[in-house]
């Protein structure tokens, strides 16, 4: 039976957000968590996702694998490009936490915004959604901003700068775009402190997303599908092309001007 989801981590601060989530998504299945914060560390450092960062990723998929997981999430999106190199040397389904979130946006609207407070995760979230709609045959247009500062805020424990200064980008944004995407999996958290601001428009966050996709591949691997969930994996998606995965009927969870879907 498939029932163990590793989760490889870049930042402490996820691991309870994920760990609620798979006690609401995944009752019964085992889920693991790795940390390894420098991997994201050092991609800061380097302004974008080295190769040797890109082999020890794929390395903690291996390690993960070995030690018994069924199915890899990797739920940083700054090096989430390692996913792609994974899948080509992995057997097994390896995902990244933003591509269930870039396919409902593709879906949602052909004006998407992307927000990010990291310049490592804005520019491959915008390839990912770039590629996306490429699949799909949509073509969306990408409007990308970057919260200055914000990173540094919440990491030094200052979550009001950090909110402010997202708070401030998402008035900027929302009245140019259909659907606004948060680029990192550590700023769904932000949008349940925030009060309202701009145009009423669909802001997602990849966390649940993520794990609702990770359950429907769990699931294809016990019903006896196991080859074909892990050698179409990306098929897979498409499939569901986040029809099941973005479940409309559990429905927005509206704050007042903002829309918020696919958030813890």
């Amino acid at each position: 039976m498939a029932d163990t989801l590793a989760l490889l981590h870049t930042g402490h601060l996820l691991i309870p957000v994920f760990a609620e989530l798979g006690r609401e998504f995944l009752p019964g299945m085992n889920v693991v968590h790795m940390l390894d914060e420098s991997l994201l560390k050092n991609t800061i450092a380097a302004g974008r996702l080295e190769k040797v960062t890109l082999r020890r990723v794929v390395n903690l998929v291996g390690l993960a694998r070995e030690a018994g997981a069924d199915a890899v999430l990797v739920t940083c999106s700054s090096i989430g490009p390692a996913v792609e190199v994974a899948r080509q040397l992995f057997d097994f389904p390896v995902l990244r936490v933003d591509e269930a979130m870039a396919a409902e946006a593709c879906r949602r609207g052909m004006r998407i915004g992307v927000l990010a407070t990291l310049r490592s995760t804005l520019e491959p979230t915008v390839d990912l959604l770039r590629d996306t709609a490429a699949k799909m045959g949509r073509g969306n247009e990408i409007v990308a901003g970057l919260c200055e500062g914000a990173y540094d805020a919440v990491v030094a424990g200052d979550t009001a700068t950090h909110d402010r200064l997202l708070s401030a980008k998402l008035a900027e944004v929302a009245g140019l775009v259909d659907v606004i995407v948060l680029a990192q999996a550590s700023m769904a958290g932000a949008l349940k402190r925030m009060p309202a601001v701009g145009p009423r428009v669909p802001i997602l966050t990849s966390p649940e997303l993520a794990i609702r996709q990770a359950r429907d591949i769990l699931s294809a691997l016990n019903a006896g599908n196991a080859r074909t969930a892990a050698e179409e994996h990306p098929r897979a998606l498409k499939r569901h092309n986040i029809g099941a995965l973005a479940h409309p009927e559990s429905g927005a969870d509206a704050t007042v001007g903002i829309e918020k879907e696919g958030s813890s």
